[in-house]
């Protein structure tokens, strides 16, 4: 009881950190470089570097867009290679997404679902408003364009499996876990998985990828988790943008702040939620 006590403690302790880090990010300053969006993939296979990408659609709009801005796809690269050359291999979960993939309620129904249950666990099993759960929900999915990194082509979300079994390594919990292993640093996982995390960390960041604290699987570059995260004082060079065309051309969002859903549809996918 006093063990789920103290993990009900810690959430919570990070939830709110999380949530203030994104008031920050809401203040961070962009300067929106333009940069194409570049086909992952197509680059992967002319490296010859060894690169995996998830077929599994985080979306019920759309199948992943294996997509991030030109000026990061070189970082990436290198970062893979220097994977591949100590025995591990990069599996790309996610890239890019549009307005609609980001959309939470655009999430797969058991994906809204673990949302929800650990909000209620959270709160001992009572319903909280839809203003607590869009705060929670801005932490672990991007509620508005403007702390969507995913939108900005400047964030991928990563599994790294061995190359030699080909198996996932146990970096504490799997993708998309919802509880108190989520979080990069958690004190909950493993020495293993505490080493695991930090020497992946330690060849992403020379690379110039960021980890975002809140989420261990999330990486980032040029964006403003990235700039904020290392106090650059510099204007991040990728914001929220729309892909226009086939050739990865963008259109900066204007509409930053305006949330991705209206409040009253939470209110009815919770209440469905709890039906289930």
């Amino acid at each position: 009881m006093k063990r789920n006590s103290k993990k009900r403690e810690y959430w919570t302790q990070q939830m709110e950190k999380g949530y203030r880090f994104m008031q920050k990010i809401m203040c961070y300053p962009v300067k929106e470089n333009m940069e194409k969006l570049v086909d992952l993939q197509q680059a992967v296979k002319k490296s010859g570097v060894y690169v995996k990408f998830s077929s599994v659609a985080r979306s019920t709009v759309s199948k992943p867009i294996f997509r991030i801005r030109e000026g990061i796809v070189d970082s990436f690269l290198a970062a893979a290679e220097k994977m591949n050359k100590n025995g591990f291999l990069i599996k790309v979960e996610d890239a890019f997404r549009t307005r609609q993939m980001q959309n939470p309620l655009n999430r797969p129904q058991k994906v809204f679902d673990a949302i929800m249950k650990i909000i209620l666990w959270e709160c001992n099993g009572k319903i909280p408003e839809p203003d607590f759960i869009f705060k929670r929900i801005s932490v672990l999915i991007a509620t508005i364009p403007k702390i969507g990194t995913h939108m900005s082509g400047s964030a991928i979300d990563i599994t790294i499996l061995s190359m030699k079994t080909g198996k996932e390594i146990d970096r504490g919990e799997k993708y998309l876990a919802m509880n108190e292993k989520t979080f990069m640093n958690s004190i909950f996982i493993s020495k293993k998985a505490k080493k695991y995390r930090h020497r992946f960390n330690q060849i992403m960041k020379k690379n110039g990828f960021y980890a975002y604290p809140f989420e261990f699987w999330h990486y980032s570059k040029g964006d403003a988790f990235a700039h904020y995260l290392t106090k650059s004082r510099k204007p991040a060079i990728y914001g929220p943008v729309d892909m226009i065309d086939d050739e990865g051309n963008v259109s900066p969002i204007r509409n930053l702040t305006e949330p991705l859903f209206p409040l009253d549809e939470l209110r009815k996918r919770l209440y469905e939620s709890l039906k289930r």
